[in-house]
């Protein structure tokens, strides 16, 4: 049963959502606050740390391209950009009647996003930019599957690809393993995590692995896990910005060359090791000439109902 939405939020309040669930349920919860002007970094600050998740403030713009402004922390920091807490926060404002045209505009720190709401899906798409990929040498890919508490043996055996660096805003590491049932049975050195990605220049682990195509015309499947360098938390259940990333790299690497580039897609399934079941759409994006220009993300979002 859907849960009903709540009434449009007072200033400073906080309402919690869930974001990229697989059918109404699992998702990363995002603690969202629609009207945030006039809260200090402190004050946002100390709701992602009460909460322990990406948090996103809903400010006026100063950009005069843009309809709103969107700040985002985690427990530990604050984040240029976070595409789950972007996609939820443009769905709730849907929800409460604050956005009702077609497109859409939003500021943050990384830069402008752009926002088209899906009428059939009921959930808004959000624009990444193209990213760039470089690939890790032997050591630093052996470093970060040791993190993984992968031996070189082992790893021999699932990983299918050496470590590529890949960001549209903020770099992740990929590493591509050869079964999904491999990259759900990690299990991390947590304590080693943020060293190794500091040491690497990235903000966090990504380990994935394709799953067998059903027809040349379904989307890819892709099942992934993200473990953050140091958002306050060991694993985030469903990372939009990691999933625009690996989109880059499997792009770069001609995955979507079947689906002649314009109609491409994929679905990011996360969060299945921790109980809480995502499932991100990406698909391509380009701009007024035809050319690649990055991707759109999406997925479905509710009112949560955890506490």
């Amino acid at each position: 049963m859907m849960t009903p939405s709540p009434s449009l939020p007072k200033h400073g309040q906080v309402t919690l959502i869930d974001v990229f669930t697989r059918d109404m349920r699992g998702g990363n919860p995002v603690p969202l606050v629609t009207d945030a002007q006039g809260m200090s970094d402190a004050d946002m600050q100390q709701v992602a740390a009460q909460y322990g998740h990406e948090s996103a403030f809903v400010l006026p713009a100063d950009n005069p391209l843009a309809q709103w402004k969107l700040r985002f922390f985690v427990p530990a920091h604050e984040m240029e950009m976070c595409g789950h807490a972007t996609v939820g926060s443009l769905w709730a404002l849907r929800q409460w009647g604050l956005w009702r045209s077609s497109e859409a505009v939003v500021q943050t720190l990384s830069g402008l996003v752009h926002v088209q709401w899906d009428e059939a899906r009921q959930c808004p798409w959000i624009s990444q930019p193209p990213g760039q990929c470089t690939l890790l040498d032997e050591a630093q890919t052996q470093d970060a599957l040791s993190v993984l508490s992968l031996s070189p043996a082992s790893a021999a055996a699932v990983v299918a690809h050496p470590a590529v660096n890949a960001s549209t805003s903020r770099i992740k590491t990929l590493i591509e393993f050869n079964d999904p049932r491999a990259v759900h049975a990690l299990q991390p050195d947590f304590a080693r995590m943020k060293s190794l990605c500091e040491q690497i220049d990235s903000t966090g682990l990504y380990p994935y692995a394709l799953e067998n195509p059903v027809d040349a015309d379904s989307p890819l499947r892709v099942h992934a896990r993200q473990f953050p360098r140091s958002s306050g938390y060991p694993e985030d259940a469903a990372t939009g910005i990691a999933a625009a990333a690996l989109w880059s790299h499997l792009q770069a690497r001609g995955e979507f060359a079947h689906a002649g580039g314009k109609d491409a897609q994929c679905i990011v399934l996360q969060g299945e090791a921790m109980g809480s079941p995502s499932a991100i759409y990406v698909r391509a994006r380009h701009n007024e000439q035809g050319e690649p220009d990055g991707c759109w993300l999406s997925g479905q979002v509710c009112w949560s109902t955890r506490t």
